[in-house]
């Protein structure tokens, strides 16, 4: 009788569970401004609890849940091999606390007012040669901003854990400094982490990624050095609800430029040469190589190792996690799905407008 009970309570909670997701997330897409509201006043109460719980370890806690979970399904699937009714009613169980985590802590955030309106940031169609302008002022930056990093940053060698981690937590700096002159980016950030074993990340061809369950920005310790500074402060980004990865690449790139350490600079500054001038590239290669070639020897060895890193990734498991994210993303609005990342360089037009 208690076994029943017991069941009976499990699968109400579940229902409760899932349908408590499946309004918040039709609440955020179709009542005008409950996304907001919820961003404002329900969601940092949640990213500061949860956050700060898990800011304690100094490892990932998703990364680390993940492989418990895993381990622990296998196990139980073992031991109840023979009842698969009680496997699958724990199974639908676990997957809607999933469901209801994840769309508190992420996905009712995707229907928020973008970061860009918040900002008063003019975004529009902008000629060839104002993207080329922009390009051209990037290029003198990264030159610049690599001159004074010096090695601590223009390097091919993969960071260990620690530095890895000392670069999370200037991220963390990085971001309350841009909170001070943008409020929406303000307020706590937990601290954010590599990955252990950033395998698992690499050959997703993933340089981080924010977990919901544990509200963390996780962060691909392996790859060339000058991605971490971006990366770190662009899934920080997601920790304040602004989950558009055009925005929170813009985010990143504005917090590590605005930043006072030279490793932030650099990284912000060649990140955003890649993006604006790969937009260019579709429109004038002959304007790409003029300012391709200007570029210091470092900064061109850095790029070249950032291409054989990703480069022996190459495979079906990055081609399908490139498609499962790309349909994820269009799930969520963002109707240009992957192409969305290169939406960014608009935003880095208006900014540098803005800025003159």
């Amino acid at each position: 009788m208690r076994e029943k009970v017991k069941n009976f309570w499990q699968i109400i909670a579940a229902v409760i569970l899932f349908l408590t997701s499946f309004l918040g997330m039709a609440g955020a897409r179709k009542i005008v401004g409950f996304a907001d509201w919820y961003g404002m006043r329900i969601y940092p109460l949640l990213a500061g609890s949860i956050g700060r719980i898990c800011s304690i370890f100094s490892v990932s806690v998703a990364e680390f849940g993940l492989y418990l979970l895993i381990t622990g399904i296998a196990a139980y699937g073992i031991r109840h091999r023979r009842s698969p009714g009680i496997f699958l009613k724990n199974g639908v169980f676990l997957v809607s606390v999933l469901t209801f985590l994840y769309v508190i802590n992420c996905g009712i955030n995707y229907s928020r007012t973008p970061l860009s309106h918040t900002m008063d940031l003019e975004v529009r169609d902008s000629s060839e040669e104002e993207l080329y302008r922009l390009c051209e002022f990037l290029t003198g930056q990264v030159t610049g901003a690599s001159e004074i990093a010096g090695d601590r940053i223009t390097s091919t060698k993969a960071l260990t854990f620690k530095e890895a981690w000392r670069l999370g937590h200037d991220g963390v700096k990085a971001m309350e400094k841009l909170g001070r002159s943008y409020p929406a980016l303000g307020g706590y950030y937990p601290n954010p982490k590599p990955v252990q074993i950033s395998w698992i990340l690499s050959i997703q061809q993933l340089s981080g990624i924010y977990s919901p369950f544990t509200v963390e920005a996780n962060f691909n310790r392996n790859m060339t050095p000058y991605n971490i500074p971006h990366t770190v402060c662009h899934e920080l980004s997601h920790l304040k609800g602004f989950m558009r990865e055009d925005e929170a690449n813009f985010a990143g790139y504005l917090a590590c430029v605005e930043s006072d350490s030279p490793e932030f600079q650099y990284s912000g500054y060649l990140m955003g040469w890649i993006y604006a001038t790969n937009a260019l590239y579709r429109e004038n290669p002959e304007s790409y190589f003029e300012l391709y070639n200007r570029l210091p020897q470092t900064v061109l060895e850095d790029l070249n190792a950032n291409s054989m890193f990703w480069d022996q990734y190459e495979g079906k498991v990055a081609e399908t996690a490139t498609k499962v994210n790309d349909t994820y993303l269009k799930l969520h609005q963002q109707k240009d799905g992957v192409k969305s990342y290169g939406r960014v360089v608009d935003l880095m037009l208006a900014y540098y407008r803005f800025s003159l």
